[in-house]
């Protein structure tokens, strides 16, 4: 399998993009090699420059469940570019779809549609502290929701201290009223409650962390961090993005059963195409602009290419079956994955959440972002090169999810176990 397409693509966007790609993970720098550089794709596979195919786990991050370029999905959205892009206007096509992420969530009374996940978490944040009248935010290490300024904030040197920038370009008197926790520390998040009482605006949570892997709440947690909420008037914002329509229809708060004051959503709900969106309790949304005097807007938010992809992703999803279709794939990759496993010279430890999955290089199971970085990324990273070259296409970082689709045949999964047991073999 040879890249030399993608090298020179590759050297010729280092030229006018910064790193040669407009998201740094794509760069490939963790993994020990160059990014390839993709032209198209179709069910479960996509395809290089070169004209090499892969199995794709990465699913542009989450949101093909469907599989790419579903005919579906690209027949709407094809309909609706020929009436027109973009208006700046009201559609009925954003009605259609906040209809039905508000049915699929019950404690969604109104959503604003925006146009990425990283606008939808920095609105809701925004929101959380206008309604509460407080400043101060919580999120715990390791979950990302996005790169506001407000979030790029690593822990400070104890558990009520403030949080410092992990970005130049972030001032310190904005990270000073972030704290941040360990996930699934729930006596932490109780300890900086303690030390900062009537001061936090709202507790954000990825329910299901899958931006350090796949990492599942611990029982009570999610119940724990409600019921702080609850009694403090501390809004739980609670970051559905990648979650969302994946783990369940009605994401990981209908799987868990623990419901937020704010959700946060993308990826899916936009069936590829960029989107994002917040939703909430009624109270809480009324006070945004224009009704209230909290501010938020967008050129491009709900755009009718993304809100027509999402609906007929969510048309399909709602395929009776589907989810344990999902489901029953995943569990039958993951265990051979897991067999796979026992050929490497060291420990691994899978971890699953529905259709969300990772495979850790330590032993497990991992519970925060602490034991997380206990991995071997540098073992991972030639997994990694070992799995490309086999034609599998996993996310180029140890320390995020891989996703399934329902394209996904039995016959790519078993070739997934075979490649991960040579590749595993060869470490």
């Amino acid at each position: 399998m040879t890249h030399e397409q993608s090298a020179q693509y590759f050297a010729a966007a280092k030229q006018v993009i910064p790193g040669g790609v407009n998201s740094p993970v794509r760069a490939f720098k963790s993994v020990g090699c160059d990014p390839v550089f993709i032209n198209r794709a179709e069910g479960s596979q996509i395809y290089d420059v070169d004209g090499n195919a892969y199995i794709d786990y990465v699913g542009s991050w989450g949101p093909m469940i469907l599989g790419h370029c579903h005919p579906e999905v690209v027949a709407a959205i094809q309909q609706t570019a020929a009436h027109g892009a973009s208006f700046g206007a009201p559609t009925p096509l954003e009605i259609e779809l906040a209809e039905m992420v508000c049915a699929a969530y019950p404690n969604i009374e109104k959503v604003r549609m925006v146009s990425s996940g990283t606008e939808a978490t920095m609105s809701a944040i925004r929101l959380a502290r206008g309604y509460t009248g407080r400043d101060k935010i919580l999120k715990f290490d390791g979950c990302y929701h996005g790169h506001a300024d407000a979030l790029l904030v690593k822990a400070g040197s104890g558990a009520a201290t403030f949080g410092v920038p992990t970005s130049l370009g972030v001032p310190a008197a904005v990270a000073q009223h972030t704290l941040t926790a360990a996930y699934n520390d729930l006596a932490e998040v109780q300890a900086i409650e303690a030390a900062n009482p009537g001061q936090i605006a709202c507790i954000i949570i990825e329910p299901i962390a899958g931006n350090m892997g796949c990492v599942a709440p611990r029982p009570g947690f999610l119940e724990g961090l409600r019921e702080l909420c609850t009694a403090k008037g501390i809004v739980l914002i609670i970051d559905e993005v990648m979650t969302g329509f994946r783990v369940a229809y009605g994401g990981a708060q209908e799987r868990f059963g623990v419901r937020g004051d704010l959700v946060c959503l993308g990826k899916i709900i936009g069936g590829g195409l960029p989107v994002g969106a917040f939703g909430g309790k009624r109270e809480i949304m009324n006070m945004l602009s224009p009704d209230g005097g909290v501010y938020q807007a967008g050129t491009l938010s709900g755009n009718p290419l993304a809100m027509s992809a999402g609906i007929a992703t969510l048309k399909l999803l709602q395929r009776p079956g589907f989810y344990e279709e999902i489901e029953a794939k995943s569990t039958y990759l993951c265990a051979g994955l897991v067999e796979a496993a026992k050929e490497a010279p060291f420990a691994t430890c899978l971890q699953r959440v529905g259709g969300m999955f990772c495979s850790f290089f330590t032993e497990g199971p991992v519970y925060s972002f602490a034991d997380a970085q206990k991995s071997d990324t540098a073992a991972f990273g030639r997994f990694f090169r070992a799995m490309l070259a086999e034609g599998i296409n996993l996310a180029p970082s140890q320390f995020e999810a891989g996703f399934m689709s329902i394209a996904h045949s039995q016959d790519d999964l078993d070739r997934t176990i075979e490649a991960a047991r040579r590749s595993f073999r060869a470490l």
